[in-house]
Protein backbone atom coordinates (compact mmCIF):
# COMPACT_ATOMS: atom_id res chain seq x y z
CA UNK A 1 0.00 0.00 0.00
CA UNK A 2 1.40 3.38 -0.91
CA UNK A 3 2.08 5.94 1.75
CA UNK A 4 -0.47 8.96 0.59
CA UNK A 5 0.30 12.58 0.48
CA UNK A 6 0.01 14.60 4.05
CA UNK A 7 -2.31 17.56 3.41
CA UNK A 8 -1.40 21.33 5.05
CA UNK A 9 -3.15 24.31 5.02
CA UNK A 10 -2.13 27.42 4.88
CA UNK A 11 -3.69 30.72 5.58
CA UNK A 12 -1.53 33.41 4.19
CA UNK A 13 -1.67 37.29 4.11
CA UNK A 14 0.82 38.78 1.09
CA UNK A 15 1.84 42.08 0.93
CA UNK A 16 3.82 42.53 -2.18
CA UNK A 17 5.12 46.59 -2.31
CA UNK A 18 7.21 45.75 -5.25
CA UNK A 19 4.11 44.66 -7.67
CA UNK A 20 0.97 45.98 -5.52
CA UNK A 21 -0.04 42.90 -4.72
CA UNK A 22 -2.09 42.61 -1.40
CA UNK A 23 -3.76 39.81 -1.16
CA UNK A 24 -4.99 36.76 1.62
CA UNK A 25 -4.85 33.51 0.23
CA UNK A 26 -6.46 29.98 1.39
CA UNK A 27 -4.29 26.85 0.23
CA UNK A 28 -4.29 23.09 0.58
CA UNK A 29 -1.02 22.01 0.06
CA UNK A 30 -0.29 18.09 -0.58
CA UNK A 31 3.00 17.37 0.77
CA UNK A 32 4.29 14.02 -1.07
CA UNK A 33 5.39 11.32 1.42
CA UNK A 34 9.43 12.11 0.26
CA UNK A 35 9.14 15.81 0.51
CA UNK A 36 10.66 17.26 3.84
CA UNK A 37 9.18 20.62 5.59
CA UNK A 38 12.27 22.46 4.20
CA UNK A 39 10.77 22.07 0.61
CA UNK A 40 7.52 22.56 1.26
CA UNK A 41 8.17 25.67 3.18
CA UNK A 42 10.01 26.77 -0.12
CA UNK A 43 6.98 25.92 -2.30
CA UNK A 44 5.07 28.17 -0.48
CA UNK A 45 7.45 31.06 -0.50
CA UNK A 46 7.50 30.80 -4.46
CA UNK A 47 3.59 30.76 -4.26
CA UNK A 48 4.15 34.08 -2.25
CA UNK A 49 6.42 35.79 -4.15
CA UNK A 50 4.88 35.09 -7.40
CA UNK A 51 0.98 35.19 -6.34
CA UNK A 52 -1.91 35.94 -8.65
CA UNK A 53 -5.33 34.39 -8.77
CA UNK A 54 -4.64 31.99 -11.63
CA UNK A 55 -1.44 30.48 -9.57
CA UNK A 56 -1.97 26.85 -8.72
CA UNK A 57 0.08 23.73 -7.07
CA UNK A 58 0.72 21.39 -9.53
CA UNK A 59 1.82 17.98 -8.94
CA UNK A 60 5.15 18.54 -8.66
CA UNK A 61 7.60 15.70 -7.41
CA UNK A 62 4.40 13.16 -8.23
CA UNK A 63 4.50 14.03 -12.35
CA UNK A 64 7.66 14.45 -14.30
CA UNK A 65 5.62 16.48 -17.00
CA UNK A 66 4.54 19.13 -14.16
CA UNK A 67 6.01 21.86 -12.06
CA UNK A 68 5.39 22.24 -8.69
CA UNK A 69 3.33 25.74 -9.00
CA UNK A 70 2.18 26.76 -12.70
CA UNK A 71 0.35 29.54 -14.03
CA UNK A 72 -2.03 29.18 -17.27
CA UNK A 73 -3.64 31.64 -19.14
CA UNK A 74 -7.33 30.98 -20.23
CA UNK A 75 -6.25 29.11 -23.71
CA UNK A 76 -4.54 26.21 -21.46
CA UNK A 77 -0.77 27.94 -22.32
CA UNK A 78 1.62 28.57 -19.47
CA UNK A 79 2.45 31.45 -18.42
CA UNK A 80 4.51 30.83 -15.42
CA UNK A 81 6.48 27.42 -14.76
CA UNK A 82 7.99 27.24 -10.91
CA UNK A 83 10.40 24.31 -9.48
CA UNK A 84 11.90 23.65 -6.49
CA UNK A 85 14.96 22.00 -6.33
CA UNK A 86 17.69 21.46 -8.47
CA UNK A 87 16.38 19.89 -11.59
CA UNK A 88 18.35 18.81 -14.34
CA UNK A 89 19.43 21.04 -17.37
CA UNK A 90 16.92 18.66 -19.86
CA UNK A 91 13.98 19.56 -17.61
CA UNK A 92 14.73 23.02 -17.17
CA UNK A 93 15.23 23.27 -20.94
CA UNK A 94 12.17 21.85 -21.60
CA UNK A 95 10.15 24.58 -19.50
CA UNK A 96 11.46 27.26 -21.04
CA UNK A 97 9.98 25.64 -23.98
CA UNK A 98 6.82 25.11 -22.73
CA UNK A 99 6.26 28.21 -20.85
CA UNK A 100 6.61 31.99 -21.20
CA UNK A 101 8.80 32.17 -17.72
CA UNK A 102 10.41 29.72 -15.53
CA UNK A 103 11.40 30.33 -12.16
CA UNK A 104 13.77 27.83 -9.86
CA UNK A 105 14.27 28.13 -6.58
CA UNK A 106 17.20 26.59 -4.98
CA UNK A 107 17.51 26.11 -1.55
CA UNK A 108 20.35 22.96 -0.40
CA UNK A 109 23.76 23.64 0.81
CA UNK A 110 25.08 22.20 -2.47
CA UNK A 111 23.29 24.68 -5.05
CA UNK A 112 26.58 26.31 -5.61
CA UNK A 113 28.02 22.67 -7.29
CA UNK A 114 24.88 21.85 -9.01
CA UNK A 115 24.19 25.61 -10.69
CA UNK A 116 27.96 25.35 -11.72
CA UNK A 117 27.46 21.81 -13.37
CA UNK A 118 24.21 23.25 -15.12
CA UNK A 119 24.53 26.66 -15.51
CA UNK A 120 26.54 27.05 -18.61
CA UNK A 121 23.82 24.55 -20.12
CA UNK A 122 20.71 27.14 -19.28
CA UNK A 123 22.06 30.09 -19.90
CA UNK A 124 20.77 30.30 -23.34
CA UNK A 125 17.29 30.48 -21.83
CA UNK A 126 15.90 34.18 -21.82
CA UNK A 127 12.66 33.43 -19.99
CA UNK A 128 14.43 31.65 -17.16
CA UNK A 129 14.86 33.55 -13.49
CA UNK A 130 17.28 31.12 -10.84
CA UNK A 131 16.96 32.07 -7.06
CA UNK A 132 18.88 30.62 -4.11
CA UNK A 133 17.94 30.83 -0.92
CA UNK A 134 20.40 30.76 1.83
CA UNK A 135 20.42 27.22 3.81
CA UNK A 136 19.72 29.13 6.91
CA UNK A 137 16.54 31.01 5.40
CA UNK A 138 15.07 27.17 4.15
CA UNK A 139 15.95 25.61 7.59
CA UNK A 140 14.37 28.44 9.54
CA UNK A 141 11.53 28.16 7.24
CA UNK A 142 10.71 24.93 7.66
CA UNK A 143 10.60 25.29 11.33
CA UNK A 144 7.37 27.57 10.89
CA UNK A 145 5.59 24.42 9.38
CA UNK A 146 2.46 23.06 10.77
CA UNK A 147 -0.80 21.35 9.42
CA UNK A 148 -2.75 24.35 9.93
CA UNK A 149 -0.53 27.51 9.43
CA UNK A 150 -1.21 31.25 9.17
CA UNK A 151 1.67 33.10 7.86
CA UNK A 152 2.21 36.42 6.56
CA UNK A 153 4.64 37.21 4.00
CA UNK A 154 5.91 41.23 3.37
CA UNK A 155 7.84 41.68 -0.02
CA UNK A 156 9.75 45.59 -1.04
CA UNK A 157 12.69 46.58 -2.46
CA UNK A 158 13.33 42.70 -3.24
CA UNK A 159 13.25 41.86 0.22
CA UNK A 160 11.06 39.10 1.72
CA UNK A 161 10.19 38.70 5.34
CA UNK A 162 8.05 35.74 6.46
CA UNK A 163 5.74 35.91 9.97
CA UNK A 164 4.45 32.91 11.50
CA UNK A 165 4.00 31.52 15.19
CA UNK A 166 5.18 35.15 16.85
CA UNK A 167 7.98 34.94 14.42
CA UNK A 168 9.76 36.85 11.85
CA UNK A 169 12.33 35.78 9.33
CA UNK A 170 14.05 37.66 6.78
CA UNK A 171 14.68 35.67 3.69
CA UNK A 172 17.99 35.64 2.05
CA UNK A 173 17.84 35.33 -1.79
CA UNK A 174 20.21 35.46 -4.06
CA UNK A 175 19.98 35.33 -7.98
CA UNK A 176 21.68 33.22 -9.34
CA UNK A 177 20.68 34.07 -13.39
CA UNK A 178 17.96 36.75 -13.76
CA UNK A 179 15.41 37.23 -16.75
Amino acid sequence: MAIKATIFKADIQIADMDRHYYQNHVLTLARHPSETDERMMVRLLAFARHAHEALVFAKGIADADEPDIWQKDLTGAIDLWIDVGQPDDRRILKACGRAAKVNIYSYSSNSAIWWNQIGSRVDRARNLEVINLSTASSLEMAKLAQRNMQLQYTMQDGEVWVSGNGETLQIDLTTLKGR
